[in-house]
């Protein structure tokens, strides 16, 4: 399957925010909804889509500010993020049943698109990445160049060298990535091109890795 995917760089953080779905399908998902619900839309609106489904990264308010007022305009759209994150989060808590909590493996349906959602913990305790058709969505887990910081709250260091070196490590080298922000020499990188050139990549035992990542900045 094709997948369309449409890069939105909103806000005064760098975010990315990614609508994706099958390409020719109305329905599309937004991934970390921020910044301006108005410009979201009317992106999907301009390419002829309607969003059907939010898919949240992680918790931080620089990847989930624009949820409330897309779930204002939208009665139907559907909402998910990792269980894990949902039990650390009294922001994401208080969307009730609007959010919907998936598990690591899970999959959620845009369409006829199945995005898979993978547990990637280290900047926060549910951080996910979401995987679909040789594309992964990484939230703050993984930047062009670099990674999410572990010194926030539910940070773990170990968690995210687990997360970087045998999770996203292992997915298909020409898988192309697309990071939370716009931190990087370029928009879109592929796994392989990370794994030969970012420094956290670079640190292939985890003390070194953890010392890397949590030295003074």
């Amino acid at each position: 399957m094709s997948l369309y995917v449409r890069q939105l760089s909103l806000g005064p953080m760098q975010n990315f925010v990614h609508l994706v779905g099958p390409a020719g399908a109305k329905e599309v998902a937004v991934i970390d909804p921020a910044w301006d619900a108005d410009a979201i839309r009317a992106a999907a609106h301009a390419d002829g889509k309607e969003i059907a489904a939010a898919l949240l990264t992680h918790h931080h308010h620089d990847h989930v500010n624009a949820l409330e007022p897309l779930l204002a305009q939208l009665p139907s759209l559907r909402a998910f993020a990792q269980g894990a994150e949902i039990a650390a989060s009294e922001v994401l808590r208080s969307f009730g049943d609007r959010l919907e909590a998936v598990a690591s493996g899970g999959q959620v349906r845009v369409g006829t698109l199945f995005v898979n959602c993978i547990h990637t913990p280290g900047h926060t305790p549910g951080s996910q990445c979401l995987h679909a058709e040789g594309s992964v969505f990484t939230g703050d887990t993984l930047f062009v160049g670099g990674c999410g910081r572990c010194d926030f709250a539910g940070g773990d260091p170990a968690a995210m060298f687990e997360s970087l070196h045998h999770v996203l490590g292992s997915l298909p080298a020409e898988t192309r990535v697309y990071p939370g922000h716009d931190y990087g020499d370029r928009p879109v990188s592929t796994i392989a091109h990370e794994k030969a050139t970012n420094p956290y990549f670079l640190r292939e035992d985890l003390a070194s890795f953890v010392a890397f990542r949590m030295r003074p900045r």
